[in-house]
């Protein structure tokens, strides 16, 4: 090291400061960050490990509670509780520190996956995961806003190997251990299934320790007012509109329901920019912010990317599953080209953007490949095309992922001011999840209420078919007129169907994803074209930490004169 500079915590050269080797003003050293970072990632895998076990073990679940085509209330419920949540964290964190609320986070987080393991119906659990749903609201967004505090942009790629390995860890054992879990009838007396929430316990405990003692960031406490009415008129505009995106299909578009939703959601909405202009900088995510063409744009961007991100990732498992009849576990396994070309491509894009500073045209080029990656989904997966094809275009889905989903945060935590860095965090979270749960509502909408028409026109076409009719004649009761609609509440029985006669219930539900994977790749389009808008902003050499010190000493330093 020279000894007419220093090094920042993140590794970028500074001008002289005092103080011990690698570390700079209102800095940590690289010893203290991965300690920091041991608690967070302990959190972090606590949200991204529950997102790939119950993904891998919903069908089970469901089928096992009767309610296949209510899989949605409970990934809904989980992603509107957690959504709105998100922003409340972020403002939370920036007043009173991190601390508090992450651990509060994991409380909640593990006492609702406690609740989920009592379900008696995909009510219950959907009421249960809400209340899961409103910790995990803490765990990821507060996780990057204490990154943000004490990693500048431009050396978050130093740091982005231990924050992948979190995700590749619980992309390889969250498969595994749901699909294994899912795939026992008991472990120790109770049904498989329910271990899959009953694992996120130790886990959590354990976190819960660690960041306790580890987790010691600076802050200097800031007096404001709380937006509780934010937060109340946020809840009030978008649980309506996402109701609707849930069950507009059976109830109907413009419905006496439908339309009562629309009226309580906008008014809910338009009260909440209201009461967000009136609160000023103490709103839960402050107007002032969308002046910022960076900020508003990539929030727009994460919202659309969310619904891009969770409509893949939904359908894919329910291919694998379903169409392919691939047991939770092995589906798990096969969504690891998604998983590998995720990690793959973040890793890679992070240590670009360190040695260059440039950002913008990785995720310019991730939501091209997102695009392309469904509309090869649409036109080219069948129900019988063969593994590898379809695994490559999950590798291609995964690359587009991970060229985009990380460069937001960083973009958007880039180009706001330091003390915004939680609020402008949570924001990102909270588009993010809310284009995510609009999306998964909306998606599963459109594939439970077309499958049984596709189901329909597919027995109808089989009939005439040699294989068909041999198999029919050899199992005469083993499907009747009622099996389309009964499918969609419990597929658990196409594994046992003569392959013949399962060929058609496979066609119907490979026709309606590929109606889902058209409608996801016409989104990806409004991702490219509003990416290529936004302004590349040159990256920040200071961490929010650094970056506040500084501004508070020369703050400091002016009131002298």
């Amino acid at each position: 090291m020279s000894s007419s500079r220093t090094t920042s915590p993140s590794g970028a050269a500074s001008e002289p400061a005092a103080g011990p080797p690698d570390t700079v003003a209102g800095g940590l050293t690289h010893r203290q960050i991965l300690t920091i970072l041991s608690g967070l990632m302990l959190g972090m895998f606590l949200a991204a490990l529950d997102q790939t076990i119950v993904s891998t073990a919903i069908r089970t679940i469901a089928d096992d509670l009767h309610g296949l085509n209510q899989q949605a209330w409970t990934t809904t419920a989980y992603l509107i509780t957690s959504t709105i949540a998100t922003p409340l964290y972020g403002k939370l964190s920036d007043i009173y520190g991190r601390k508090p609320y992450f651990i509060a986070a994991i409380s909640i987080f593990i006492v609702g996956s406690v609740l989920c393991t009592f379900s008696t119906s995909m009510v219950e659990l959907a009421v249960f995961r809400a209340f899961q749903g409103i910790g995990a609201g803490g765990l990821m967004s507060l996780a990057l806003a204490i990154i943000g505090d004490i990693v500048p942009p431009r050396e978050r790629a130093r740091y982005q190997g231990y924050i992948l390995a979190v995700f590749a860890t619980s992309s390889v054992a969250g498969p595994l251990i749901g699909g294994f879990l899912a795939g026992q009838s008991t472990v120790l007396s109770i049904a498989g299934w329910r271990w899959v929430f009953l694992v996120n316990v130790p886990i959590g405990i354990v976190g819960l320790f660690v960041v306790a003692k580890v987790l010691n960031v600076p802050h200097t406490r800031r007096n404001h007012r709380i937006d509780w009415w934010g937060a109340v008129t946020i809840v009030v505009g978008l649980v309506p509109l996402l109701l609707i995106a849930e069950q507009g299909e059976s109830w109907g578009w413009l419905s006496a329901r439908a339309l009562l939703c629309y009226v309580v959601g906008v008014a809910g909405v338009i009260a909440w920019i209201l009461v967000e202009r009136a609160m000023g900088d103490e709103a839960l995510i402050p107007m002032r912010l969308f002046r910022n063409n960076v900020f508003s744009r990539t929030s727009l961007l994460s919202l659309i990317v969310g619904m891009v991100m969770f409509g893949g990732l939904l359908m894919i498992p329910q291919y694998l599953q379903i169409v392919k009849g691939a047991s939770p576990t092995r589906s798990g396994l096969e969504m690891l080209p998604l998983m590998l070309g995720m990690m793959a491509a973040s890793i890679s894009a992070g240590q670009a953007t360190s040695r260059t500073g440039r950002y913008k045209i990785f995720p310019v080029i991730g939501t091209a490949l997102m695009c392309v990656s469904m509309l090869l989904f649409h036109y080219e997966v069948q129900w019988n095309t063969p593994l590898p094809k379809t695994m490559a275009f999950m590798a291609l889905m995964g690359i587009g992922l991970g060229l985009t989903m990380q460069t937001l945060v960083m973009s958007v935590q880039n180009a706001v001011p330091p003390q915004d860095m939680g609020t402008a965090t949570a924001s990102a979270t909270f588009f993010r999840q809310l284009g995510g749960t609009a999306g998964t509502a909306i998606f599963l909408s459109v594939l439970f209420s077309t499958v049984g028409g596709k189901i329909t026109t597919a027995l109808g076409k089989a009939q005439s078919h040699p294989d068909f009719q041999k198999a029919l004649a050899a199992h005469p009761h083993a499907i009747s007129p009622q099996s389309a609609k009964s499918v969609v509440t419990d597929s658990a029985f196409l594994k046992h169907l003569d392959p013949a006669l399962a060929a058609p219930f496979k066609q119907g539900f490979a026709a309606s994803m590929h109606l889902v994977f058209f409608i996801v790749a016409g989104v990806a389009v409004l991702a490219f074209l509003l990416m290529l808008t936004i302004k590349e902003v040159p990256l920040r050499k200071l961490s929010g930490a650094q970056a506040r010190a500084q501004a508070e000493a020369e703050a400091a330093a002016a009131s002298e004169f």
